[in-house]
C-alpha cells in the first residue's frame, strides 16, 4: 500500500508500497493485484517540525518516592520542633551574650565579641522555621541542602547566644574548638575502624568493645613499662586481637555479624571488669598509673591566635587521627588493596570470579580496622586520665558507629560527623560551667541525644555497601 506524507513545503511525497498490505475485501483477484500496485491512502499528519523544536517540547518530571517523602517530612518536623524550642528560649533570654576569642593566659589577646542575646535567638528561631517550611513544601528540592545548612548554623548560634546571654563569664570560643578536636579524636579513629570493616562487607558493631579492651591494655602496659609508646602499641595489639575475634566468627564461621558485635561488646566489658577488679585494682599503683600523652607544639604555627592551640598544639593521637583520615581515603580510592576491599564489599561473587580472595581481603580489612580502634581506645587512658576505670569508654564506640553511618561509610564525611559529636560533647561541658539553668544531667545527655536525633531524624535510611553484613559462601 502506498502512503503519501506531506513534505515541508506542503506537496505530497509518495512512499513505496509495503509488501503484504491487504487489498479491499470486495475486490476480485485481478483487482486486488491491481490495488496492491496502484491504491493510495493519504494519512493526515501534523505539520513538519524541525527536530530541535521537538526537543524543546519534551519535559521530564521526577516523582518523589514514598520513602523520600517520609524522610523529607520527618526532617521538616524535626526542624519545626527545634524552631518551637528556640522560640521558647526567646522568652528565657535577656542581656548581652559575650564570646571570648582568647583565654586569659594567651600572649595575643583577641577582642571579646558582644551581641544582644534576644534578637539573635529570635532570628535563629525564624530561620529554623523557614527551613522547616522549605522541607515540608514539595518542589523545593534545590533549596533543601541550603536550608539544612542554615538550620544547623541557626541552631548553634541561637543556643550559644541563649547560653551566654546575661552570664557573668563569657563563652570561651578557643576552649570550645580545642575541646571539640580533643573529644572527637577517639570518635574519628573508631569511625575509621568501621569504614575499613564495613566497606569490605563486615558489619562492625563491636567498635565499643575493641576500644574498651584497648584502653585497658594501654593502661596496664603503660603503667608497667612507664612508656607511652609501649602503651600505644599494646592498645593497637588489643584492638587487632578483638578484630581477629570478629573476623574469625563473622567471616570464617559465618555468624550473624550484628549479634556477634553485641557479644564481643559484652565479652570486652566482662573481661576488662573482671581483670580490673581482680588484678589491677589491688595493685593500682603499679598497674593503673600510666603516663599521659603530652601536647606536641608545631613550631611557629602554634602561636597563631585562636587556631594555633586548636590545630597545632595537640597530642600525637589527634595528629594521627587527622592523618589517618587521609590515609584511609587514599587506601580505599587509590590503591589496589582498596579497590579489592570495595569490590568484596559491593559484589563479592564478582570479585571472586576475577581471582580475588574474598575471605583474605575481608580479614585484612577487619584487622586493619582494629589498629584504628586500638588507637582510639588508648585515648581514654593515655590521653585523658592515665588510669583505667570500668566502662571508661561510656558508649563512645556506638557514637563512632553513628558517625560512620551519618558519614555514609566515607572516611572524610565520617570524620566530619565525629567532629560534630565532639562539638556537642564539649558544648555540654562548657555550658555547664557557665551557670545555665539546665540541669547538668541533661547537658551530659547532649551528645547521645544528638546521636539519636541525627541518625533517626536527619539521616533516615542510607545505603551502605551492597554486601555489608552478608556472609560470603563460595
Amino acid at each position: 500500500m502506498n502512503t503519501t506524507y506531506p513534505r515541508p513545503d506542503g506537496t505530497p511525497e509518495k512512499v513505496p508500497p509495503v509488501p503484504g498490505d491487504a487489498a479491499p475485501a470486495d475486490a476480485e483477484p485481478s483487482d486486488a493485484r491491481r490495488a496492491d500496485e496502484s491504491s493510495v491512502t493519504t494519512a493526515t499528519l501534523a505539520p513538519y517540525r524541525h527536530p530541535a523544536q521537538l526537543d524543546e517540547e519534551v519535559h521530564l518530571r521526577t516523582t518523589e518516592s514514598a520513602e523520600a517523602r517520609r524522610q523529607r517530612l520527618s526532617t521538616g518536623a524535626l526542624i519545626g520542633i527545634v524552631a518551637a524550642v528556640m522560640l521558647w528560649l526567646v522568652t528565657q533570654t535577656s542581656g548581652t551574650a559575650r564570646f571570648a576569642l582568647s583565654n586569659a593566659l594567651d600572649e595575643v589577646q583577641l577582642p571579646t565579641i558582644s551581641v544582644p542575646g534576644l534578637p539573635v535567638v529570635l532570628v535563629s528561631a525564624l530561620l529554623l522555621a523557614a527551613a522547616c517550611v522549605v522541607y515540608v513544601l514539595p518542589g523545593m528540592g534545590r533549596w533543601r541542602r541550603w536550608a539544612g545548612l542554615v538550620a544547623g548554623l541557626a541552631l548553634v548560634a541561637g543556643f550559644l547566644s541563649w547560653a551566654a546571654a546575661g552570664r557573668s563569664l563569657p563563652f570561651l570560643v578557643s576552649n570550645q574548638l580545642q575541646g571539640t578536636l580533643l573529644l572527637a579524636t577517639p570518635l574519628i579513629l573508631g569511625a575509621l575502624c568501621g569504614v575499613m570493616c564495613e566497606r569490605s562487607g563486615v558489619v562492625n558493631v563491636a567498635i565499643e568493645g575493641q576500644m574498651l579492651t584497648a584502653a585497658f591494655a594501654a593502661a596496664v602496659v603503660g603503667s608497667v613499662t612507664g612508656s607511652v609508646t609501649a602503651g600505644l602499641f599494646a592498645a593497637m595489639f588489643a584492638g587487632v586481637l578483638m578484630g581477629a575475634v570478629l573476623a574469625l566468627f563473622a567471616i570464617t564461621y559465618l555468624m550473624d555479624q550484628v549479634v556477634l558485635g553485641v557479644v564481643i561488646n559484652l565479652l570486652a566489658l566482662g573481661l576488662t571488669s573482671f581483670l580490673f577488679d581482680s588484678l589491677v585494682k589491688p595493685q593500682s599503683g603499679e598497674l593503673n598509673d600510666a603516663p599521659l600523652l603530652e601536647p606536641i607544639q608545631i613550631p611557629l604555627l602554634h602561636k597563631i591566635p585562636l587556631l594555633g592551640d586548636v590545630l597545632f598544639s595537640q597530642t600525637i593521637l589527634a595528629y594521627l587521627a587527622l592523618i589517618s583520615v587521609v590515609v584511609v581515603w587514599f587506601i580505599l580510592e587509590r590503591t589496589v588493596w582498596g579497590l579489592r576491599i570495595r569490590s568484596v564489599g559491593e559484589h563479592p561473587k564478582a570479585a571472586d570470579t576475577v581471582g580475588i580472595n574474598v575471605v583474605a581481603i575481608r580479614w585484612s580489612a577487619v584487622l586493619a580496622g582494629g589498629l584504628f580502634a586500638g588507637l582510639g581506645g588508648s585515648f581514654f587512658t593515655l590521653g585523658v586520665t592515665g588510669a583505667f576505670n570500668d566502662d571508661i569508654t561510656v558508649g563512645k564506640g556506638f557514637i563512632a558507629l553513628a558517625a560512620l553511618i551519618m558519614g555514609r561509610w566515607r572516611p572524610g564525611l565520617a570524620a566530619l560527623m565525629a567532629l560534630f559529636f565532639g562539638f556537642v560533647d564539649q558544648l555540654g561541658s562548657q555550658v555547664q560551667t557557665m551557670g545555665t539553668p539546665i540541669s547538668s544531667d541533661w547537658l551530659k545527655l547532649l551528645p547521645y541525644l544528638a546521636t539519636i536525633v541525627a541518625v533517626a531524624g536527619l539521616i533516615g535510611r542510607v545505603r551502605g555497601p551492597a554486601a555489608d553484613g552478608v556472609p560470603y559462601v563460595k
